[in-house]
């Protein structure tokens, strides 16, 4: 059971990795909850950015809504995975990329504003690296949040549902793209968003609020790296389900509490069998085998072919671009 956290900033980014206040000044409301003088705050928070603990504050948009993305991966001869990772990482398309101990060595997210970005991406990866991408775009997804509980305050595991994909103006563009890197640590924080896409501070907000009740964005608040809250390890679980079955043993799985992602990708043949991922994460990689095992037991998934993918290293973890910014 989640325990109380002492820490006043650790309490907040417990409560708020959702539902963070989409008001004028925010931060003067989250100070007054917590008992500090708003400066002190936003001095935490920039220390908690500086330490890598809190990545951003923003939005955490549902898959294929207000852009597309896929996931892929590489086999990388081991001398080389170094400097393919760094060639990878330095593309703006890709905002996770990670070594994990498999045949496929290299694993990355790629989120654009179009497939067909997305795939001149993967296609200049294949160009720089002389190797050809694993392409395995998002087909339904079971549960996609990561929030990471701290304390009894954490973010409550919530249903996922389908938003409808938004038609976006031009506004709206510019301000997907002002969110790339979260909300500034400054007393009023949508005024630069409101100037970088050339809409009135309220009706940014109130923009905002739309796309979360609507959907669009999965959560609006901290978000936290894993790795920095002790969460030190991980790894992506993937099966080989019959197609039949794989949305009723998906729908399943997305229910266990150690469970962080959940979702459907397409088989690639021989060489890439599995149309099951949930993604775990634990304090050791002991931990995370102990967890694989009993998801595969308790749900039913021991008998089916499968594999364990455990991090190795961290490449990159960012936020998401979807749009391009625009002068």
């Amino acid at each position: 059971m989640s325990q109380p956290l002492q820490d006043p900033l650790l309490r907040l980014l417990d409560r708020y990795q959702r539902d963070f206040p989409l008001q004028s000044a925010p931060f003067a409301l989250l100070a007054a909850e917590c008992g500090l003088a708003e400066p002190t705050l936003l001095l935490r928070l920039q220390q908690a950015r500086d330490s890598g603990l809190l990545s951003r504050i923003g939005a955490v948009f549902a898959p294929n809504t207000v852009g597309c993305s896929t996931l892929a991966a590489l086999a990388v001869p081991p001398a080389r995975l170094d400097a393919v990772a760094a060639q990878v990482s330095s593309l703006p398309q890709v905002n996770h990329n990670y070594a994990r101990d498999h045949h496929y060595n290299l694993w990355f997210v790629l989120t654009a504003a179009s497939r067909g970005e997305i795939d001149a991406t993967l296609a200049q990866i294949a160009a720089l690296s002389g190797l050809t991408p694993l392409d395995l775009p998002l087909e339904r997804e079971y549960h996609i949040d990561l929030g990471f509980a701290l304390g009894e305050h954490g973010p409550a595991r919530r249903a996922t549902r389908s938003p409808a994909v938004p038609q976006l103006d031009a506004a709206d563009c510019r301000l997907v793209a002002a969110l790339h890197d979260g909300l500034p640590l400054l007393p009023c924080p949508f005024l630069p968003l409101a100037a970088a896409c050339g809409l009135p501070e309220a009706e940014v907000r109130q923009r905002l609020q739309g796309w979360v009740l609507d959907g669009v964005i999965r959560r609006f608040g901290f978000v936290l790296r894993h790795h920095e809250l002790g969460f030190r390890a991980n790894a992506m679980c993937v099966w080989q389900v019959p197609p039949a079955l794989r949305d009723s043993f998906g729908t399943r799985l997305a229910t266990d509490p150690a469970v962080t992602l959940c979702y459907a990708r397409p088989p690639r043949g021989e060489a890439w069998p599995y149309n099951l991922f949930c993604m775990i994460h634990a304090r050791d990689a002991a931990a995370v085998r102990r967890e694989a095992q009993r998801l595969s037991q308790a749900h039913g998934l021991a008998g089916l072919p499968q594999a364990l993918l455990i991090s190795t290293r961290r490449y990159t973890q960012r936020g998401a671009r979807y749009c391009q910014e625009t002068p």
